[in-house]
């Protein structure tokens, strides 16, 4: 590791002006307008080595032509860059964005600004995009090769065998010498370094396919391995996580004890015996015993039948998510407790959905026993357990399932409690979400994007507080009771937009494409019927002491001005603590950044599509594949340096983005690698086996394409 101290003063970039908020978060965010006056071309050196030419107006200030390179790049978190250049002391100074460019640059035709990093934030699971980190990367990558960062000969070795590991693939002895032999990555780069850097890069990387076996029942059983290996750390999470805090009631330890630590013991020892039975099945032995070993069904009969003993266990999951909400409702202490650990790196996913993943995991092992039963005949020496123990998870699954339907609501609304400002009760008996997501209001100052909740009782709408936890504020209820749905593109000439009546007011909408406009309407059609058999949910929802209204009251001004707060991804005044603090890559706030939406068809059919293995990873413009171990679930990939790790490296939400097969144009000329893709952010993956790389689509497409409630019902599953 890089040595604290050495790097603060090249990663911090000390004396860069104080942020001012600038960055593109908000979708559709344009630059300032271009003030008039004759174009000036300057040059602007990427930290790429690239070099664009921005045409500026001389009046121009520092602010637009910085929002012009972001936008540019596609830049959300512009907050951590800025633009620096030489001035005629022949001192690098910053840009002031404030000011004219013009009064700070004397001949702008004659000089190259460059787009460096000002700081790096303390903690790099703030950032919310990969494209950030990788423009970090960059910004490490120069400042070794000049000097500015410095370190030992161990740390700089390491720096170095990552960054050439992503630059021309996995370790190749002759290609690497040749390689350092003509780049330079610090200064008076000796040959100590070559041996440094071969010696890390065996150590940190190895081969992608250890000759192991192809058959699907192999992959199966390897898919089975790779998610328990997730599932079980998730469960030590859950056990250690409040044992040690005073503020939890002995009663509410004792449930949580009573539950998870039996079921804990469990999936330790199966996890054992699959790694134990995976490695015969991968090693070198007799056909005799290898045909003994090369099969899951009996491990997977056995732990289903000791499942069904733990019925007890996992029929009281649901108790304890209750019983954890009084007690946080009845401790302000308890409260803030849960609220830091879960903006902890390795609260990767809410609490509470930590707490639900023993009746999550139920579904994946149906699904498993499902595939393994479509795959061997019936004369398979496997068959016979496969089917017995998916009879016996079926029914386990089929006495828990609607409890699950109703606590995996009932989490929801309370992610959402903590997610909204200016509503009370949300989280009652009878109140379910059914859609979440963007929309634009039509106004008399044109379309304005709004954050939307629709429930089977009412519709709220809101914009992005000011709060440092950038929460939602909601401005508007709308009661469904009575409410009429049109469409009004030709009444108003707005692509997809829709009109809601009710009470006699109207609110006119647009979403971003037809598909969103379809399913909107599909599910405020049926929530107006199910809102028929409500018995006045809405009537204390709203905050009294908010500035909000329903839609009897009069008219409350949206103020743009509290908009603008909402653009900047970094804390206030440095304050990174506190009760108002929330995650920023909920479900709530990705669907924001990417302006769509999610429904609850589609949090169900994200909790059955979860998954956890290794892929190789590549940016659009490199060369090299980087191993990675990754996890699904939640809507998003979390990316880690091995399954052993105790929090990601990263996260990428996959909400707005495609997946499609990598291209013959591409260039990639390896097998099994698929594209995800959102505007220009471009990723490449790859798996080591037909069978994973049609695994890690199916389960990605569940999260880039939000399903429509009539396709989903009319679904079949594929064998």
């Amino acid at each position: 590791m890089v040595e604290q101290g050495q790097t603060s003063l090249a990663g911090q970039r000390l004396g860069a002006p104080e942020t001012l908020g600038i960055s593109t978060l908000e979708p559709g965010h344009k630059p300032p307008a271009m003030p008039p006056g004759h174009l000036v071309p300057i040059r602007v050196l990427l930290l790429d080595d690239s070099e664009e030419i921005f045409d500026i107006s001389h009046r121009a200030s520092g602010r637009v032509l910085f929002e012009m390179v972001c936008l540019h790049l596609n830049l959300i978190e512009g907050d951590y860059f800025g633009l620096e250049f030489q001035s005629h002391h022949r001192k690098m100074v910053w840009l002031d964005l404030l000011k004219p460019i013009r009064k700070q640059i004397t001949r702008p035709k004659h000089t190259v600004l460059r787009f460096v990093v000002k700081f790096f934030p303390p903690d790099h699971s703030l950032l919310l995009e990969e494209l950030t980190r990788y423009l970090f990367a960059l910004q490490v990558r120069q400042d070794l090769a000049s000097g500015r960062l410095t370190c030992s000969d161990a740390s700089a070795s390491l720096l170095v065998s990552h960054i050439i590991q992503s630059e021309i693939g996995d370790f190749e002895e002759t290609q690497c010498r040749q390689h350092l032999l003509n780049t330079n990555y610090i200064p008076d780069q000796m040959f100590v370094l070559m041996c440094h850097i071969v010696l890390m890069t065996c150590i940190v990387l190895c081969v992608f396919v250890q000759n192991c076996p192809t058959d699907n029942a192999y992959c199966i059983a390897k898919e089975l391995l790779c998610t328990e290996r997730t599932y079980l750390k998730d469960l030590e999470l859950i056990t250690g996580v409040l044992d040690k805090e005073d503020c939890v009631p002995e009663a509410l330890k004792t449930l949580l004890s009573s539950t998870y630590e039996p079921l804990h013991s469990h999936h330790t020892h199966f996890l054992q015996e699959l790694e134990e039975r995976l490695s015969l099945w991968e090693g070198p032995c007799s056909t005799e015993v290898k045909g003994e070993m090369q099969r899951i069904g009996d491990l997977l009969l056995k732990s289903a039948q000791e499942l069904k003993a733990l019925s007890g266990q996992l029929q009281m999951i649901s108790e304890c998510v209750f019983a954890l909400e009084r007690a946080c409702v009845a401790s302000r202490r308890l409260e803030c407790v849960c609220r830091e650990f879960e903006l902890q790196k390795v609260c990767y996913i809410p609490l509470n959905v930590f707490l639900l993943s023993p009746l999550h995991r139920l579904l994946h092992y149906r699904q498993i026993l499902d595939r393994l039963c479509k795959h061997y005949p019936p004369t398979h020496t496997d068959y016979s357990d496969c089917r017995a123990a998916l009879d016996d998870v079926c029914e386990l699954e089929a006495a828990l399932r609607p409890g699950l339907e109703q606590i995996e609501n009932y989490q929801k609304l309370l992610e959402l409690q903590k997610d909204l400002i200016g509503v009370e009760h949300l989280a009652v008996a009878g109140r379910q979400l059914i859609r979440l997501g963007c929309l634009s209001k039509l106004s008399g100052k044109g379309l304005q994007q709004r954050m939307f909740f629709l429930f089977n009782d009412v519709l709220l709408y809101s914009t992005r507080g000011i709060t440092s936890a950038n929460q939602f504020t909601v401005h508007r209820q709308l009661p469904l009771h009575g409410m009429t749905i049109r469409e009004s593109e030709d009444e108003w000439g707005v692509p997809h937009s829709f009109t809601l009546m009710v009470q006699q007011q109207s609110l006119v909408v647009a979403a971003c494409s037809e598909s969103e406009m379809e399913k909107w309407m599909e599910d405020l059609k049926m929530a107006v019927d199910m809102a028929e058999e409500c018995n006045g949910l809405t009537a204390d929802l709203l905050s009294a002491s908010k500035d909000v209204k329903s839609s009897g009251a009069s008219e409350v001004v949206e103020s743009e001005d509290d908009l603008c707060g909402s653009r900047t991804s970094l804390p206030r005044n440095g304050n990174n603590s506190g009760n108002t603090l929330n995650r920023g890559n909920t479900t709530a706030h990705v669907c924001w950044h990417r302006n769509t939406s999610v429904s609850m068809l589609d949090f169900s059919i994200a909790i059955e599509n979860k998954l956890s293995g290794n892929l190789l990873r590549k940016f659009k413009n490199s060369n090299g594949w980087q191993k990675l171990w990754v996890v699904f679930t939640n809507f998003t990939l979390f990316f880690y340096k091995t399954h052993e790790d105790e929090y990601p490296l990263a996260s990428l939400p996959l909400l707005g983005y495609s997946v499609t097969h990598a291209g013959e144009s591409e260039n990639i000329h390896k097998d099994h690698v698929f594209k995800l893709h959102f505007k220009s952010h471009i990723y490449y993956f790859r798996t080591e086996s037909e069978y994973f790389f049609e695994r890690w689509m199916t389960v990605i497409r569940s999260a880039t394409v939000s399903a429509s409630r009539t396709r989903y019902l009319n679904r079949t599953e594929p064998d």
